[in-house]
C-alpha cells in the first residue's frame, strides 16, 4: 500500500556513534535498542509515507492509530493525554483521499508531530497540523521501524546507511 522513507537530523550521527558505531547494518537491523535510540534520539525526523494504492485518510489513520496504542499499551503509557493525541490525530486525516503517488509527511521534532500532505510529488512549505505529543510523535515513527513496524524495507535501508555513515564518524573520530 505505501512506501517508507525515514530522514534524521545530520546531527544524529554524533549522537549514535557513540553507542552503535562499528556495528554492521546486520547488527543494527536486528537491534530493538538501536531503533528505540533512533525513536527517542534528541534529533529531528522526517517520514516520507507515499502512496503506492489509494487509501482514504480514515484507512490510514485508523492503522497507525491502531498500531500507535498496541505500543503504548505494550510499554504500559497509554493515558488521556495520548488518546486526545490520537483523536486529533484521526480527525487531520478524515477527510483526506491519497491516490497513488501522493504522501503524508511527518515531522519530528522537540515534542511535536507536524503532519503534511502532498499530492503531487511537491514539499509543502507548512503542516495542516501539529500535535504536540511526544509520545505520539515517537509512535508513528516507531509503528514505522520499531520491532513490529509495517517497513522491514525502511527499516533495513536506515540501518545500513547509518551503519556506514557510523563507521565513517568513528574513523575520524581516531
Amino acid at each position: 500500500f505505501t512506501a517508507i522513507g525515514v530522514y534524521l537530523e545530520e546531527n544524529a550521527v554524533p549522537l549514535l556513534a557513540g553507542k552503535w558505531k562499528g556495528k554492521t547494518a546486520e547488527e543494527l537491523t536486528e537491534s530493538v535498542e538501536f531503533f528505540r535510540d533512533v525513536v527517542t534520539g534528541p534529533f529531528e525526523k522526517f517520514m516520507k509515507v507515499t502512496m503506492i494504492l489509494p487509501l482514504t485518510g480514515a484507512q490510514y489513520s485508523e492503522k497507525v492509530a491502531e498500531n500507535c496504542m498496541a505500543i503504548w499499551k505494550f510499554f504500559g503509557i497509554y493515558t488521556d493525554a495520548e488518546a486526545k493525541a490520537i483523536e486529533k490525530f484521526t480527525e487531520v486525516f478524515k477527510d483526506e483521499i491519497f491516490p497513488p503517488g501522493s504522501s503524508i509527511l511527518f515531522t519530528q521534532s522537540s515534542g511535536s508531530l507536524t503532519i503534511s500532505f502532498s499530492k503531487d510529488g511537491s514539499m509543502p512549505k507548512d503542516g495542516v497540523a501539529v500535535i504536540e505529543n511526544n509520545l505520539l510523535s515517537e509512535a508513528v515513527l516507531e509503528s514505522m521501524i520499531g520491532k513490529n513496524g509495517v517497513s522491514p524495507a525502511a527499516k533495513k535501508s536506515l540501518a545500513e546507511r547509518l551503519s556506514a555513515l557510523l563507521n565513517v564518524a568513528s574513523d575520524k573520530m581516531k
